[in-house]
């Protein structure tokens, strides 16, 4: 059985909101992405992405990397 991520120290609020900071960029940063496939996917190539690389990325939940 897996046992969830631990924090460093439970006294430390600042790695809690770092983390949540984090995935909520990852979350706005996808969803940018998607909206840019949507409404400009010629702009992809331009910034060095597939489409199969973006599906990829959008499909991924805001705690993976």
């Amino acid at each position: 059985m897996h046992d969830a991520p631990t924090l460093a120290s439970n006294s430390d609020q600042a790695a809690p909101q770092g983390l949540l900071a984090i995935w909520r960029e990852r979350i706005r940063t996808r969803w940018k992405l998607a909206q840019m496939a949507q409404e400009n996917p010629h702009l992809l190539k331009d910034i060095g992405l597939t489409k199969q690389q973006v599906e990829t990325e959008i499909a991924k939940r805001f705690w993976q990397r």
